[in-house]
């Protein structure tokens, strides 16, 4: 051994570095080794017992940034141990694995966040009826994704001796000149948010709008809302004026539709077997018609006595919007063919002047003489 010693013109202490550096480097893959293949498979196998999936998706998300870490971290005592840098070399990889831990660090908790999101869509928001998270958290996801890659980026600037304060203000500055500039597109994205978090409003609800304008929510989006006319015909609204004005849903609180027929019976009419019928009337219908609420029931009554009727509503409730329009139709289809059958009238608009008795009328021959004179 002393002769390939002397052959090789290698001395005892030049052998301790490299093997020094060799065993802290098989002890580092081993370790990482371990780490990924072993303990947290291990982990991972142990958290699908527990109820909930969180903890084995915050396994996944960091199994491969903290062996990469445990990796480095390694690396680092394997160059500095048994090499013995200078002071600048040392201060140069001690920067140097800082960056690269907080380089894992930023990923591992992007990661983290968006698998956390995605379990949320595929476990939480499937199962609600309402589709504002389905909305709301892809957005929230991209920006929490895209600001923790930015405080990242800032925290990486700062270890290297880089002074962030001039690029955060620019930054501010910056933001403030874009957000200016897209004002409007904001106003509608902030609006848009309103609209949905609000919940009040949602795909396939029929709504009514201040200036009458009425239809079908097609899709509420995060510019626009798109309506659907009665004509066919597909609205688009700015979310930042649909915000602002006043709207009716007739699909809440509940699609249910109060329908409500007025009509009127001439004076000389059976007012008592006018309100029999009506009630059979509502009777039939509310048990032979699909569109008819049968729990809610029918109601009638005098309303007042008019010109030329006395007037009267009926009052019934539809399941929908859309099978209002046909219960209506059919009440009314079915008090005129009943009080037709009843003989009951219902008056065309008739006036009755009654004229004090000294108002006598005129003779034939005063009438003529009169308009003779005319």
């Amino acid at each position: 051994m002393d002769n390939i010693k002397d052959i090789l013109n290698l001395s005892e202490s030049s052998w301790i570095a490299p093997s020094v550096f060799v065993a802290i480097t098989l002890i580092t893959l081993l370790a990482s080794w371990i780490v990924r293949s072993l303990l947290f498979p291990i982990m991972i196998r142990l958290a699908g017992l527990t109820p909930t999936e969180v903890i084995k998706i915050i396994l996944l998300a960091i199994r491969t940034p903290v062996s990469l870490a445990v990796m480095s971290i390694g690396f680092y005592y394997a160059l500095t141990i048994p090499l013995s840098p200078n002071q600048s070399l040392e201060d140069i990889l001690t920067t140097a694995i800082f960056v690269l831990v907080t380089i894992l660090s930023v990923y591992a908790t992007a990661s983290l966040i968006s698998r956390l999101f995605n379990w949320y869509m595929a476990t939480i928001a499937s199962r609600t009826q309402s589709k504002l998270d389905d909305q709301l958290f892809p957005l929230f996801r991209r920006v929490a994704v895209v600001l923790v890659y930015g405080i990242g980026g800032l925290l990486i600037l700062d270890q290297l001796n880089i002074n962030i304060n001039p690029l955060i203000a620019g930054l501010g500055l910056g933001g403030l000149a874009v957000a200016l500039a897209i004002q409007p597109t904001l106003s509608n994205l902030f609006a848009g948010t309103y609209v949905m978090t609000e919940g009040v409003i949602s795909t396939g609800d029929f709504i009514e709008l201040e200036n009458g304008m009425s239809g079908y929510v097609m899709d509420v989006g995060w510019r626009s809302t798109r309506i659907r006319t009665f004509q066919n015909n597909l609205v688009v609204i700015p979310n930042s004026r649909f915000a602002e004005t006043i709207i009716t849903n007739y699909q809440l609180p509940a699609p249910s539709v109060n329908v409500i027929v007025n009509c009127g019976v001439s004076y000389d009419s059976d007012l008592y077997q006018v309100e029999k019928i009506c009630n059979q009337v509502m009777t039939k219908v509310l048990e032979t018609s699909p569109s008819a609420n049968k729990e809610y029931g029918g109601y009638f009554g005098y309303d007042k006595f008019g010109d030329s009727n006395v007037d009267f509503w009926i009052f019934a409730q539809a399941t929908d919007r859309a099978a209002s329009f046909q219960l209506k139709n059919t009440l009314m289809q079915s008090l005129h063919e009943e009080f037709n059958k009843s003989g009951i009238v219902i008056n065309y608009p008739v006036r009755t002047l009654q004229l004090p008795q000294e108002w006598k009328p005129m003779n034939n021959q005063a009438h003529h003489a009169q308009n003779d004179i005319t």
